[in-house]
């Protein structure tokens, strides 16, 4: 199949894209800020696996990143799965978790899509590249408001670029998941959210494997769930400070 790269791989998403794409028989670099973890993901993998350390939140670590997937392999498919939000009001923002975010979820995103294009444009390759968005990406939230802000960001560039690289054989799809059973609620700083109350929390599991059918299908973009799918439908007919107001409400803490 050739190699893999994977990010934000120690946990949740990530861990799940690399067992399905070992599971199809892709060898893997994957990546995480925790080496423990990914060395025992290594473990169990069927394929040839390379772990590489990596703060995406670093300024350069993107590049540094694929300067050392690509140390004696060609990356052909790139997932762009690290990400994180942090919970809390605007004006009181400005620390460096959440300079960390906007870096991580954007920044390293851009910089990691844009090597793999260069890449497998030059090697005449058709590679594919899947970036996960999310469900927050289709609409403004106060007290998640740079989250809701990047994601956007992840979503509209993954959109505009799969229309760039379809002449290339080239595909570049967007995962809009909404709200699961990972640690995303509790690394944000909000343990209980009303979001919870209202969307069913999908499985890691269940959402990468909609993520890599699409993937491997080449889709521009793909949501996740039922149930998920209404909520991006009623919000692109809700007034967006409607959509504003209640997402204002939903990311308010139960107690």
């Amino acid at each position: 199949m050739g190699w893999a790269l994977i990010t934000g791989a120690s946990s949740g998403l990530g861990l799940e894209f690399a067992k399905l794409a070992a599971a199809d028989g892709w060898n893997l670099v994957i990546s995480a800020r925790r080496e423990d973890e990914l060395r025992a993901l290594a473990d169990t993998l069927p394929t040839e696996v390379v772990v590489v350390t990596a703060d995406l939140a670093e300024p350069g670590a993107a590049d540094r990143l694929w300067r050392a997937a690509n140390d004696g392999r060609s990356i052909d498919l790139l997932v762009n799965n690290a990400g994180f939000g942090v919970h809390g009001r605007f004006a009181t923002c400005g620390d460096e978790r959440e300079r960390g975010s906007v870096t991580v979820n954007m920044v390293a995103v851009t910089e990691l899509m844009q090597n793999a294009l260069k890449q497998f444009r030059a090697a005449g390759t058709k590679g594919k590249v899947l970036n996960v968005a999310s469900l927050a990406g289709y609409m403004p939230s106060p007290n998640m408001a740079i989250y809701h802000a990047t994601k956007s960001y992840v979503l509209t560039l993954s959109e505009a670029v799969h229309y760039e690289c379809k002449r290339d054989g080239i595909t570049v799809t967007a995962l809009c998941p909404g709200p699961s059973k990972t640690n995303f609620f509790g690394a944000a700083g909000i343990d209980s959210a009303w979001l919870t109350s209202f969307l069913p929390m999908l499985a890691p599991d269940v959402i990468a494997r909609a993520g890599w059918r699409a993937l491997e299908a080449g889709k521009r973009v793909e949501v996740p769930g039922f149930v998920t799918k209404l909520v991006v439908l009623s919000a692109k007919i809700t007034p967006r400070g409607l959509l504003a107001r209640m997402n204002g409400f939903f990311w308010s803490g139960r107690g």
